[in-house]
């Protein structure tokens, strides 16, 4: 499979780039993100190990399975209902991800460029918690990492790089080029070291984007000097911690449960520099503010 991938991935690219490009030109916007997760699906045959593989496109296995036993037996009892549920908690999170991402992207295409950003930033609490709950729960499966990786790449990839785009052609590469970051980011950075990530998580590179853009009312000059930094910190061979901010101490809970509370307060512009500074002590301080273990 690795081989296949060696062969293939480039050629991948290359073609999804030429398409990217003819499309955006067409204004074909949605036909665009079609493509991307196209290429995306294809990439996963390619590469992905054969049972992952079958997790993707076998109708009946895992989640389809318990869905099935579930829905369609006269005799469904409350603890099977539970059990489902707990099985599919961190699931359900990683989907709303996902659904925050995509109304991101319609956002942007839209115009709406403040509930856009605010959208990538719910998109980032839903996240971090995502993975707290499956380990919580103790339910973590190779289906839940999958949604949680196609989730990132909706809402931190392609929902984050459309709040760089523009009808200059420059921004518009500077677009592909942060989600091809993201991408690279999400496949190959792993670090091999337990609690540790190879360059920087892309949630947090996109929070600091989104409050960036909310601060400066979408100022191309700031944000584009911002994103090539966060490109940069992405595709760096520098080790950051898990944050696991749900799991560690009460401090780090208070700091979520406060960007929840900013939510709610999004028609206050101030309230973005809460994530601004939240995502930038990450970047800041990684080990001695944010390690699970401190």
């Amino acid at each position: 499979m690795a081989k296949c991938a060696d062969i293939w991935l480039p050629k991948i690219l290359l073609g999804s780039l030429v398409l990217i490009i003819i499309l955006k030109f067409l204004n074909l916007h949605l036909l665009c993100v079609c493509n991307v997760y196209a290429y995306i699906f294809i990439f996963q045959l390619l590469y992905c190990e054969p049972e992952t593989i079958m997790i993707l496109l076998t109708p009946s296995s895992g989640f389809f399975q318990c869905t099935n036993k579930l829905f369609l037996s006269d005799q469904a009892t409350g603890l099977q209902i539970k059990e489902f549920a707990r099985k599919n908690a961190a699931n359900a999170l990683s989907v709303a991800n996902m659904v925050m991402g995509m109304a991101s992207i319609l956002s942007s295409l839209n115009g709406h460029h403040h509930a856009a950003c605010w959208l990538v930033l719910i998109g980032y609490l839903l996240d971090l918690a995502d993975g707290a709950v499956a380990r919580r729960l103790n339910a973590c499966s190779a289906l839940g990492a999958k949604l949680d990786d196609f989730a990132d790449f909706t809402t931190f990839g392609i929902a984050t790089s459309l709040l760089l785009r523009t009808s200059d052609l420059l921004d518009n590469v500077l677009c592909m080029c942060y989600v091809l970051s993201v991408f690279v980011r999400l496949c190959f950075f792993s670090s091999g070291i337990p609690f540790m990530y190879r360059g920087l998580p892309c949630i947090y590179s996109s929070a600091i984007l989104a409050s960036a853009s909310l601060l400066s009312g979408g100022n191309m000059a700031m944000l584009r000097v911002i994103a090539v930094a966060m490109i940069l910190f992405m595709i760096s061979q520098n080790f950051y911690p898990h944050d696991r901010v749900l799991e560690s101490q009460a401090w780090k809970k208070v700091v979520y449960a406060g960007g929840v509370v900013m939510v709610f307060c999004s028609s206050f512009p101030p309230a973005c520099v809460y994530y601004l500074l939240w995502s930038g002590s990450y970047i800041l301080f990684p080990t001695s503010l944010w390690s699970s273990k401190v």
